[in-house]
């Protein structure tokens, strides 16, 4: 029975550490050309639907006509995310200029 709760405990850790973060990354204009980056996080409820925060890449970029913005789940923001079981869910969106 131990040997059964212990295979199943590592099963489900290993599914968990395997499960991948999303990134959607778009250019605005021709991309990055200066190499200055902006950072911002985003917050979230209960696994994304509840939006509390996000930020507004355009407003990040300033005046720029070409940038490149990401947006992705950072290891931090999984941890944060895997310790309030999903309630608050945090991403960072990042613009180089």
């Amino acid at each position: 029975m131990k040997n059964k709760f212990l295979s199943f405990a590592l099963v489900c850790l290993l599914s968990l550490s395997m499960a991948s973060c999303y990134t959607v990354s778009y250019a605005v204009g021709s991309g990055a050309q200066t190499g200055e980056t902006i950072t911002e996080k985003n917050h979230f409820l209960v696994a994304g639907l509840a939006p509390i925060k996000t930020a507004d890449p355009t407003k990040m970029a300033g005046d720029a006509k070409n940038y490149q913005v990401t947006i992705t789940h950072t290891v931090v923001d999984g941890l944060i995310n895997l310790l309030t079981s999903g309630l608050y869910t945090p991403t960072t969106t990042i613009v180089k200029k």
